[in-house]
């Protein structure tokens, strides 16, 4: 199979989440071109998770190698990124990274741990990506439709929240007339032609719309499409928000809820707090103690998250609101199992897709 089969899906997963200027993302090393073996899905890339695949796989990595926020730094001489960047070409290993804020989208990383503390009622809160959308407007010949659709889908219009594929349509009458020198795909030049059309209407993040508008002139039946780019006002997928807040499915004291969590993600919980009771609790993988007051706006009697300062730690405390730090590896232990499900149901049992772990890295002393 080749990479560039996989890669496909890869993009389907993580559409809705933003280009973030500085960070390489998506197909950083290997070609789509590519003949590959297997897919192996971790958390964090190193030296030792390589140990562990073989080679002429696509390793798909959340974290990026240490020293390696661009192809650029990959390649500093002296660098950890630059050891790393030979030990995948020398193994024929393609390296595929899943963008950071894939944490922030409908069905991403925080909807992942909502489910796994078994949270009820959950939405979203923090404060939205400032990412840019636009409004897709093009007429199409009737008949054309669907493979318009499918193609804009494909480049990443189209997505809100879960759904894909969102557009809107109405019929109508294009006219055109064909001047000397043009090969229309309907009528004869020097005669006005009228063609029942669709006005075909979707949504793309300001940043895909390149990648948008290309998939759309490669479908399109047209010499010459007729198409227009709207910016839009509103703030954009309410779903691209830092984190997700829910129910506990049984209201307790901070000591039973704060169990009940660290039984659920199968690691200890440092515990900060004193309020009696905890029945909202709000959630952000990694490390988003700086969403702290966001939480406490949205209502929240416990926040869920890993690697919280002290003094964060004593200022929520302060203003009410619990604290459960599992460490921010718990909080993104989601993200291999659900790449692995998506990319098996998307691919069947044409290629083996597994999961590693990394070996735990701190452990506790002294008990």
């Amino acid at each position: 199979m080749k990479t560039g089969e996989v890669v496909v899906h890869l993009d389907r997963l993580v559409e809705g989440t933003a280009t973030v200027p500085g960070n390489a993302t998506g197909l950083v090393v290997g070609e789509p071109g590519d003949d590959i073996h297997q897919v192996v899905v971790a958390r964090d890339v190193d030296e030792g998770a390589l140990d562990r695949v073989g080679d002429g796989c696509l390793l798909v990595s959340y974290r990026a190698p240490p020293g390696w926020r661009s192809p650029a730094a990959g390649g500093q001489a002296g660098g950890p990124g630059r050891r790393m960047l030979a030990l995948l070409l020398r193994r024929g290993i393609a390296l595929y990274l899943v963008p950071a804020e894939y944490a922030r989208v409908a069905g991403g990383l925080a909807d992942r741990l909502a489910e796994m503390l078994a949270l009820d009622e959950v939405r979203p809160f923090g404060p939205g990506s400032p990412r840019r959308h636009l409004k897709l407007v093009v007429f199409v010949p009737q008949g054309h439709e669907q493979r318009i659709r499918e193609a804009l889908a494909g480049a990443g219009a189209g997505h809100i929240g879960r759904y894909s594929h969102c557009t809107f349509q109405v019929a109508g009458t294009g006219t055109f007339l064909p001047l000397e020198g043009a090969g229309p795909f309907a009528g004869k030049v020097g005669a006005l032609e009228r063609v029942e059309e669709f006005r075909l209407e979707t949504v793309l993040p300001e940043d895909r719309a390149e990648r948008v508008v290309d998939a759309l002139l490669k479908a399109h039946p047209y010499e010459e499409v007729a198409y227009d780019l709207y910016p839009l006002v509103h703030p954009g997928v309410r779903g691209d928000r830092p984190g997700r807040i829910g129910l506990v499915r049984e209201s307790g004291p901070l000591e039973q809820v704060a169990g009940e969590i660290a039984r659920r993600l199968g690691t200890a919980v440092r515990v900060a707090g004193a309020r009696s009771t905890i029945s909202r609790v709000a959630l952000v993988p990694g490390a988003g103690s700086g969403y702290w007051e966001d939480a406490v706006a949205a209502g929240a009697d416990m926040l869920v998250t890993g690697d919280i300062p002290d003094d964060v730690a004593r200022a929520a405390v302060a203003r009410g609101l619990s604290l459960a730090d599992p460490g921010a590896e718990a909080t993104e232990a989601g993200f291999a199992p659900a790449v692995v499900a998506w990319l098996r149901a998307a691919i069947g049992d044409r290629l083996q897709v597994e999961a590693i772990s990394p070996p735990k890295l701190w452990w506790l002393a002294g008990r």
